[in-house]
């Protein structure tokens, strides 16, 4: 049904400084920008950063990844290491790190890419929610799976075109937050198939150029265009 994250949008206070720590400190380059807002070539997904405004907002204390090939993670480590207070995990197949922007996001870089650039692309996404089964139960009928439980029901790990993780209000790895009013675009095969599966539960489904965009119970926004546009 979803077929690929075209994006993901961070709300930044200072568009100029969140623009500098990403260019600076992770290497991404700025491929367009309009109304107060940049977006930023993060591999096969853009990663926009937006002025406080307009709605759909961009995602506030969010935890998100981005994806390294795992031969490059140790350069990331010994790049990041000397200006910020890292914090690591070791999943067991992989390692992660963990570090802040200026806005307050849970940056995270893993070592599961596949190509050569240093970012690939951003492979999760944390959204905190009020009802966990209420948004496994939208999530799910857009096409997710679960994949994984927490210990006390406060989170669920959802498979499909990017990892969503779903958490009930906590800290996480590196006292991470789940993200609110979160902006995500999806590239989908028919975007009425998408608004047809949730609009019984979703708050909102409007149709927007190329696709529909669906408001779900937490706010969270989700747009899905056709990837034939």
């Amino acid at each position: 049904m979803l077929s690929g994250l075209d994006w993901l949008a961070l709300e930044a206070k200072y568009l100029d400084r969140a623009c500098d720590f990403y260019e600076t400190h992770l290497g991404l380059s700025a491929v367009s920008e309009r109304d107060g807002e940049v977006v930023l070539d993060a591999g096969d997904t853009d990663l926009v950063l937006r002025e406080p405004g307009r709605v759909p907002r961009g995602g506030v204390h969010t935890h998100y990844a981005f994806a390294t090939p795992p031969e490059r993670y140790d350069e990331w480590y010994d790049r990041l290491a000397d200006s910020f207070d890292l914090t690591e995990f070791d999943f067991g197949g992989s390692k992660s790190l963990y570090f802040y922007d200026p806005d307050g996001n849970c940056v995270e870089i893993g070592g599961c890419g596949a190509g050569d650039d240093p970012i690939t692309d951003v492979f999760e996404i944390v959204l905190e929610v009020e009802d966990l089964a209420r948004a496994e139960s939208l999530y799910t009928s857009l096409g997710f799976e679960a994949t994984d439980r927490g210990d006390e029901r406060k989170r669920v790990r959802l498979g499909g075109p990017v990892a969503l993780e779903l958490w009930e209000p906590h800290l996480g790895i590196a006292d991470a937050r789940g993200g609110l009013h979160v902006d995500m675009g999806f590239s989908a095969d028919d975007p009425a198939v998408v608004a047809e599966a949730v609009e019984d539960r979703a708050c909102a489904v409007e149709k927007v150029d190329g696709g529909v965009r669906v408001r779900d119970p937490d706010g969270h926004y989700l747009t899905a265009r056709s990837s034939s546009e």
